[in-house]
């Protein structure tokens, strides 16, 4: 197992909140997404990069014995994961980094995968393009996301009166970004991408986007 630091420090508060809310709500956010998630993780190659692995909420998803290069800047997250990954008997490789900064070598990687990650990145355009620098060609980006709703819509003007403290609370998280818009726009040769909408009390975490963009 690999760690590498970059200077990033999780809030004293938040970052451990974080770690503890998704573990405690892990079971009922993966019972939301877990369709969306299986159609876009199927068969996934024995080494996967994954930006913002959190708790290891994805490891279900590899085949037993595959690596997962986990790309996770919170510290606070990573006895959970390296816990999720011996039960799963994944190989871990787990680096300390930002999304925007891999450090990975370019035209490296089969499969990049993320999910609920390019809502809280600074630069999510520069994700992107970071992650088509590390995929080899003819390799695959899959990502499970929640996006800005339609504009004019109640669960908008929602998003809009909330996003400051959800923001704050989720270590950035926005929840007005276009990320279909970018994710489309970032170079990719073919993205094949789905809308939906989720139906829970999580009102501004609701309206989703799943797909996979082809390097």
């Amino acid at each position: 197992m690999t760690d590498i630091r970059t200077g990033f420090e999780p809030h004293r508060v938040r970052g451990p909140f974080n770690a503890a809310f998704f573990s405690l709500l892990g079971p009922y956010l993966e019972r939301s997404l877990r369709q969306h998630k299986r159609r876009v993780f199927a068969d996934l190659p024995p080494a996967v990069v994954e930006l913002g692995s959190g708790v290891g909420a994805n490891l279900r998803y590899l085949r037993p014995g595959s690596t997962l290069i986990a790309v996770e800047p919170n510290a606070a997250m990573h006895r959970r994961l390296r816990a999720a990954a011996e039960r799963h008997d994944v190989r871990l490789d787990l680096r300390e980094r930002l999304a925007e900064s891999t450090g990975l070598p370019g035209d490296s990687a089969d499969c990049v995968i993320s999910s609920l990650v390019l809502c809280t990145v600074a630069d999510p355009a520069g994700v992107l393009t970071e992650i088509r620098r590390i995929l080899r060609p003819g390799g695959t980006f899959r990502f499970v996301e929640h996006v800005a709703a339609p504009s004019g819509t109640p669960t908008r003007a929602v998003q809009r009166a909330v996003r400051r403290p959800w923001a704050w609370t989720f270590e950035g998280c926005s929840c007005e970004r276009d990320l279909a818009a970018l994710i489309r726009a970032a170079g990719f040769t073919r993205t094949d991408l789905q809308p939906y909408r989720l139906h829970g009390p999580f009102l501004p975490f609701n309206t989703q986007i799943a797909g996979v963009a082809h390097r």
